[in-house]
């Protein structure tokens, strides 16, 4: 797709708060068979009862390979859409887009316009300790996603960043993680304050929260999610139950 040659905060957009109210969630079906063992039969499951769950009160988008098309058809209701896509893994949150909204909180949901941003996806850590050797696919997905959805977008590579690595109260403050963003095998030939500039420009906040802590509840280093639930990013070291509950649903939400 063609990406527009400027930055959100440049053009008045910010990443919202996940809490804040959103269109719909994008979800991928598990297939890998590295990550999802006998035939991710289990995983399927789960995954079908969480979409059909969450499109009771909003739109769902199941990213599905069209090997996989007609098995995800039977298993979830028919408000959940199929999205046909090639894929490497089931983590929409780390490889779609990070969706950026006009105006301030304030701005009321109608009059908002939605952007994405695409950002360089490496499993993890790409040749230096990422979890796959091959990522093109899922390096694909966040323009794919948003040329499906007709939403313009901003193109961040080759800063690479998972969507799962950053978390925000939409009002300017941005929680990350050392683990993260100072990986090697992320941004090597970037310094934490060049990092840190990266994300004002492309989340548009002015004040970036770095933690340091070691407790990962997924298979990424370390995600933020797993340390708040926000709201507000309050409080920062509780592990609410909301938090748990959502780190472990591998979607993405978007927002309008």
């Amino acid at each position: 797709m063609d990406y527009i040659n400027s930055t959100p905060a440049a053009d008045g957009f910010r990443m919202p708060a996940e809490f804040e109210r959103h269109q719909g969630c994008i979800m991928i079906w598990p297939e890998r068979p590295g990550s999802w063992a006998y035939g991710a039969k289990a995983a399927k499951k789960a995954f079908a009862q969480i979409a059909s769950v969450i499109s009771e009160s909003e739109q769902v988008y199941m990213i599905v390979s069209e090997g996989r098309k007609e098995e995800a058809a039977k298993m979830l209701p028919e408000t959940v859409r199929l999205v046909v896509m090639d894929t490497d893994d089931a983590w929409a949150r780390d490889t779609g887009p990070t969706f950026v909204v006009s105006g301030n909180v304030d701005t009321p949901y109608e009059a908002r316009d939605l952007r994405g941003i695409n950002w360089e996806f490496n499993a993890w850590g790409g040749t230096y300790d990422g979890l796959y050797a091959d990522w093109d696919n899922d390096n694909l997905v966040a323009g794919q996603i948003m040329s499906y959805l007709g939403c313009q977008g901003y193109n961040a590579a080759p800063f690479v960043l998972e969507g799962g690595s950053i978390h925000t109260d939409g009002e300017g403050t941005l929680l990350v993680t050392e683990n993260c963003l100072l990986s090697k095998g992320r941004n090597p030939g970037l310094s934490k304050p060049q990092i840190e500039e990266k994300l004002k420009m492309y989340c548009n906040v002015h004040k970036i929260i770095c933690l340091t802590i070691i407790a990962s509840l997924i298979v990424s280093l370390i995600c933020i999610r797993n340390s708040t639930g926000c709201p507000g990013c309050q409080p920062i070291l509780s592990f609410c139950s909301y938090a748990l509950r959502i780190s472990r649903i591998p979607s993405i939400i978007f927002t309008r």
